[in-house]
């Protein structure tokens, strides 16, 4: 995937992006909603064989800088049902890059890969649930007491989607 936005570039991860990978996800408050923070060598092996190998995510990389700002995760679940996540450097939140990223993705994933369906989920029921509402999703579900969140309390998921 090469795409670019007025401010963004979104492409495929390179093994040279492992250290501005690690400053978002070793980093507690960006990961609070998923999991504990990533070590260096668990961000390492997950650049490797998720986002390179399996090309499980797209880099997220500031035009100005050439920076790596953002990791989205975007993955076809079965045929023409892809999954959206993301998460962003903590020195670039509130400033609509999620937002112009993952709304130019699922754009993508639509007009170019044909896409039917789009889901996302999280148990951040906040800002999370607040970026899939404008990007157009909906809310398709709540898991009560699905999983568990990084201090070890069942919380909820909720589950949003789009259509084409």
């Amino acid at each position: 995937m090469d795409i670019k936005t007025e401010r963004l570039i979104i492409r495929d991860f390179k093994l040279s992006d492992s250290e501005a990978l690690q400053e978002i996800l070793g980093d507690g408050e960006t990961m609070k909603y998923c999991e504990p923070p990533y070590s260096p060598e668990q961000t390492r092996k997950f650049l490797k064989t998720f986002c390179i190998e399996k090309k499980g995510g797209e880099a997220v990389v500031q035009k100005e800088t050439g920076k790596l700002i953002g990791y989205i995760l975007f993955k076809e679940l079965e045929r023409d049902i892809y999954e959206i996540g993301w998460f962003f450097n903590r020195k670039y939140w509130r400033k609509g890059y999620a937002f112009e990223a993952c709304s130019k993705v699922i754009h993508y994933a639509f007009d170019s890969l044909y896409a039917h369906k789009i889901i996302a989920e999280t148990i951040d029921g906040v800002k999370s649930v607040n970026l899939m509402k404008k990007l157009g999703m909906s809310l398709e579900g709540v898991q009560h007491s699905q999983t568990r969140d990084c201090s070890g309390n069942w919380t909820d998921l909720y589950l949003y989607g789009i259509l084409l």
